[in-house]
């Protein structure tokens, strides 16, 4: 029985004793870099009061790798994409220190910390130190400049406003009030991103005592267009999270799932039910998701959303399928969601310079007539949707893949054409003035409109798009609500205009 406890004390002494050095070990392979000392002393202190972050940025590459180190791998197998890096960087391992204290002069939350002068919102401008062409192919993205094109579009910011505002019942009215800023916070702006900036400084309790830190507005925050208060825009902790910036988090579906979700937006949903997300769930055990580059038929059987959009893909003899990238649109050649009809995709991330021929800042016109001196023009369409058929040509044939886009194709129309039905019916209200034409989103008929397009549309086109859910083309939230929603907008049509003339 002494015995025995004893080789359970000692299992458990050596277990603890070796648990920071498998926490440091980093990726399988990889030898540690050294520390420097102002990231030795970061951690002397915070793995104590914030040891998660800690244990996580010691399970990252950036702990055990030094960018000089990086730049000497292989052009396929590197992860960084600058030419070179500053020296006082190169050699040791990206550590606290090393992140925290770039571009202090930019940034409006510089501060000083126990000795260390740090800012604390790591922005892309300091990403870009090492990973100088992703941050520039992110920079002109709708995904960097997506509180903009939200907020600053008059028409997107009355949806979201009409939303989220506070409703009250006043002199049988419905009247409403601006959203609050914790409200947009937590809703749109939660995927979107807000401005973090900069007011002052404030004095904090901690488990060191009290410290004073930046006070800064709309914080935390991990939207995809979060403004920085170093003027950058965007945030690579949307995908790669805190503090292990992780690849394989990034190419894993869960993370795209935080924004990509049904009702309006259901890419996560379909996935979830396609022919390649149950592969996936069924196999993701045996997957490598932090091979670079991520080999088709060997690390991966079937595709996450990082592999048609973004990844760097090659085929087991090395030959590249699809460069990486991240402008999200590079390989995308038409606009399946979030507006009321289907559209090539636009030239600038920032939608906000669109003007179509009714003088709105929206991609297309009331009754489809596309904006296109700003969308993608025929050749561009042709690029981008020959890299996609370039991913599906990596497990499917030609005659598979030309029958799965035509399908698209005839989807893309007759959405097109059933949201054309929809404007009908609501053009017909405006006309009789059984609704107000000031606001198109915050009447009864005119919310069905929303829905129809916003919901089933949408979900019906990423059904066809992501293939093998046929589900959500049909009764969850596809073809039978798209029937159902015309004939509530004719009924509500016709009993409004009853109650109107009943009236005079």
């Amino acid at each position: 029985m002494i015995r025995s406890i004893t080789v359970s004390a000692l299992c458990a002494f050596f277990i603890f004793a070796l648990l920071p050095f498998a926490l440091s070990a980093g990726p399988p392979g990889s030898q540690p870099a050294k520390l420097s000392p102002e990231t030795e002393a970061c951690i002397g202190c915070h793995e104590q009061f914030t040891p998660g972050i800690v244990a996580d940025w010691r399970a990252s590459r950036h702990s055990v790798i030094s960018p000089a180190d990086a730049l000497k791998k292989p052009a396929l197998q590197r992860r960084v994409s600058a030419e070179s890096v500053p020296s006082q960087l190169a050699s040791v391992a990206v550590g606290c220190y090393e992140c925290h204290s770039l571009n202090l002069a930019n940034h409006k939350d510089t501060f000083e910390h126990n000795g260390f002068r740090i800012q604390v919102v790591v922005s892309p401008n300091d990403c870009k130190t090492c990973h100088v062409l992703e941050v520039q192919q992110y920079a002109d993205t709708k995904k960097a400049h997506a509180i903009k094109n939200l907020m600053a579009n008059p028409v997107y910011h009355l949806l979201v406003e009409t939303i989220t505002g506070m409703k009250k019942f006043e002199k049988g009215r419905i009247t409403s009030q601006p959203a609050s800023d914790a409200t947009l916070h937590e809703t749109c702006l939660g995927c979107h991103g807000t401005t973090v900036e900069v007011k002052g400084l404030q004095k904090i309790s901690t488990a060191m005592g009290e410290l004073e830190v930046p006070k800064l507005t709309n914080w935390p925050n991990q939207g995809v267009g979060r403004g920085n208060p170093d003027g950058s825009i965007g945030a690579c902790s949307s995908c790669h999270p805190r503090h292990s910036f992780s690849i394989e988090i990034a190419r894993k579906p869960y993370t795209c799932g935080q924004c990509h979700l049904e009702p309006d937006v259901p890419a996560y949903n379909v996935y979830k039910e396609s022919k390649h997300g149950n592969i996936y769930k069924s196999k993701e055990h045996a997957w490598n998701f932090s091979n670079v580059p991520w080999v088709a038929g060997k690390d991966f059987t079937a595709p996450t959303c990082a592999t048609c959009h973004n990844s760097l893909v090659t085929a087991p003899s090395g030959e590249v399928i699809a460069e990486r990238t991240h402008n999200f649109s590079d390989r995308l050649w038409v606009r399946i969601f979030g507006l009321p009809y289907a559209h090539p995709q636009p030239k600038a991330g920032n939608t906000t310079i669109i003007k179509n021929a009714d003088g709105l800042p929206l991609p297309t016109t009331f009754t489809n007539l596309p904006a296109s001196t700003f969308l993608i023009d025929k050749a561009e369409q042709d690029k981008r949707f020959a890299k996609m058929k370039g991913v599906c040509a990596s497990c499917h044939t030609t005659a598979w893949i030309s029958g799965h886009f035509a399908k698209l194709d005839s989807t893309i129309q007759e959405t097109n054409d059933m949201t054309l039905t929809a404007t009908q019916i609501l053009a017909e209200a405006w006309r009789r003035g059984v609704e107000d034409k000031k606001n198109p989103f915050n009447e009864t008929i005119e919310q069905l409109w929303l829905r129809h397009w916003l919901f089933y549309g949408n979900s019906i086109r990423y059904a066809s798009a992501m293939t093998g859910a046929p589900d959500y083309a049909a009764f969850k939230n596809g073809w039978w609500e798209l029937m159902l929603n015309i004939n509530a907008m004719k009924d509500a049509l016709d009993y409004k205009t009853m109650l109107k003339k009943g009236r005079k």
